[in-house]
């Protein structure tokens, strides 16, 4: 049995006005905020499906429908909880996560450090375990016309026996 296991998320979502930017569970001052059935967390989203993929178990869509209501507005960070849980019963834990958003802007430096915290936090890891990198796509593409966000995750789980 393999012991040691590789996922890739991804996730995108358009940027429009009346909405928050929530990032890796921080709120990112900024005049606009992600379209989406949930707080619309790109960040976090990918790193969902990188654990849930490389268990085999599925993406959030299966896992968090946008057709179930009780999903509305959810906080990503409670959903990853959940989702690190999910493994846990399958018999894996976390070992580390690498992530990179993709954003014309707003400049997230600042806030990397606070979204390592808050994801690393919830899946019970320490921080040294959890990197987070922010990347323009030099005013190409959806993101760099600011239309968009977008995050890809990459994450390590191992067998817990």
């Amino acid at each position: 049995m393999t012991k040691l296991r590789v996922g890739h998320g991804y996730d995108v979502h358009r940027l429009v006005e009346g909405r928050a930017l929530i990032l890796g569970g921080v709120t990112v001052p900024f005049d606009r905020g992600l379209l989406g059935h949930s707080d619309a967390d790109v960040l976090t989203h990918a790193v969902m499906d990188a654990l849930l993929g490389a268990a085999a178990l599925g993406d959030i869509g299966q896992l968090f429908p946008d057709s179930d209501a009780a999903y509305a507005g959810a906080d990503s960070i409670a959903l990853l909880r959940r989702v690190t849980a999910l493994l846990r019963e399958h018999g894996w834990q976390v070992g580390n996560v690498d992530a990179t958003v993709v954003a014309q802007t707003p400049r997230l430096a600042p806030y990397i450090p606070e979204m390592r915290r808050r994801l690393a936090e919830a899946m019970g890891l320490d921080v040294d375990c959890v990197s987070v990198k922010a990347t323009t796509e030099e005013k190409l593409g959806f993101t760099g016309s600011g239309e968009g966000v977008a995050a890809h995750a990459v994450a390590l789980i191992e067998r817990l026996n």
